[in-house]
């Protein structure tokens, strides 16, 4: 089993989550057990979806062709985020309150949705290179829901003290080296 990747993918898609915990740990908007569940079974159901996606491929190709696709798909999608400022959530990052509608520093399960819909786009592509790659479905939406809880807590919990390192201040770019090197390993497993 590929569990250093598993791991591995799940620290990366979720590493704009810290950001954004860390973005409304900084204003003292709350994100309550509920709306950070919201946001993470949304991240699991769409890397689920692409995961199965992607392990179709395995049955048009063979699994060595489908791998190093998957592979290089990881890091093209590394190198896009460092690129792109598609995958930035910067904008959310300077001003958190945009989903916080009512402006009562509580991020609601209703407000938590489109929240979840902007940050599970990171699970998208990634699931679908995971999948083309063979590695466990399951066990990757495990980890990506259990880094999702976590990362949004602890950036919550520590936004003001968090805010200014070097996570804090380069989470895409992180993220984005971090699904490159998951890439190159892929390759060579």
């Amino acid at each position: 089993m590929h569990w250093i990747t598993i791991i591995l993918i799940g620290i990366a898609a979720n590493l704009d989550n810290l950001g954004i915990g860390l973005a409304y740990g900084i204003k003292r908007t709350k994100i309550p057990i509920l709306s950070n569940l919201t946001i993470a079974v949304m991240s699991m159901i769409v890397t689920f979806i692409a995961v199965k996606a992607g392990s179709t491929i395995l049955e048009f190709v063979s699994p060595h062709l489908a791998s190093l696709l998957g592979s290089l798909l990881l890091c093209a999608i590394g190198v896009w985020t460092l690129m792109s400022k598609r995958f930035s959530t910067k904008g959310f990052l300077e001003n958190p309150e945009l989903f916080d509608e009512d402006k009562n520093h509580i991020i609601s399960f209703r407000e938590s949705i489109p929240l979840g819909c902007i940050l599970c786009l990171n699970c998208l592509a990634g699931g679908i290179a995971i999948g083309a790659n063979g590695i466990s479905a399951i066990w990757t939406v495990i980890s990506i829901g259990f880094f999702s809880i976590v990362s949004v807590a602890i950036g919550s919990h520590f936004g003001a003290l968090m805010s200014k390192t070097f996570i804090g201040k380069y989470s895409t770019a992180i993220s984005g080296w971090l699904i490159i090197l998951i890439g190159i390993f892929e390759i060579f497993a």
